[in-house]
């Protein structure tokens, strides 16, 4: 689907520079995209995870920050505010072959993400010593740490954690949605949940974690039963 997407759009573009007559590409029916199933860990779960991880803190900011790899792999020390616990997400270093690009982030919109008091001991660890300039997370080399150690493959250091963990195969970016599930449980509101993900609207927020709003369903039911009841119980006394 990706594929054809830039394959139209490159036709597109030779429509309108006279090279084709038509774009053949537009309106060729697609097969209808499969959304793959979200991956929600509890809190136990997550602390289990990043006890067993080569880097658990960084597992843990994921997990309750909702950053995404390229965000959280790009912070400094400077981005992180201790005393009103917020991380300031100003850059995206995204992987392009062997390469680090280096930009902002996917929305081009600089954010600020809070992050649980239970976090910060272990940020101010993963802090000292260095330069306000200097990654917070670092590879090996001291450079961007790339994905290779999140691979699926048997080798990566995340995967490894998973197995000592006991919890099924996922990926990092799945960490994501569990941020997105930990506050929305802990009552977080909609709004609340783009801005800490960096959503462009609320309702993408909305059709990516519909699956996590089940309750409110019940919620509007109540209400309008809540409702009726007292406009009818209203109508009722003024007539007696």
């Amino acid at each position: 689907i990706r594929c054809y997407g830039i394959l139209a759009k490159i036709l597109d573009i030779a429509v309108k520079d006279r090279r084709l007559s038509s774009n053949v590409a537009r309106g060729v029916k697609m097969p209808r995209k499969v959304k793959k199933e979200h991956v929600y860990l509890t809190h136990q779960q997550v602390h289990d995870l990043a006890a067993e991880a080569k880097h658990g803190t960084l597992v843990l900011v994921l997990a309750y920050t909702g950053l995404r790899w390229g965000e959280v792999t790009a912070l400094r020390v400077k981005d992180v505010n201790p005393m009103r616990r917020r991380l300031n997400v100003v850059l995206n270093a995204v992987e392009v072959g062997s390469k680090i690009e280096v930009g902002t982030p996917k929305t081009h919109k600089k954010r600020t993400v809070p992050f649980p008091a239970f976090l910060a001991d272990a940020l101010a660890v993963q802090m000292a010593g260095k330069h306000p300039d200097d990654l917070l997370f670092p590879g090996d080399d001291g450079k961007y740490m790339k994905r290779g150690g999140t691979s699926q493959t048997s080798r990566g250091w995340f995967v490894g954690a998973l197995g000592r963990a006991g919890l099924e195969r996922m990926t990092v970016h799945d960490l994501r949605h569990t941020a997105a599930s930990l506050a929305i449980s802990a009552g977080a509101n909609v709004k609340s949940v783009q801005a800490m993900l960096g959503h462009a609207s609320a309702t993408m927020t909305l059709d990516t974690y519909a699956d996590l709003f089940p309750d409110d369903l019940d919620a509007v039911a109540v209400a309008l039963d809540a409702a009726a009841s007292q406009q009818v119980a209203l109508k009722v006394r003024s007539r007696d």
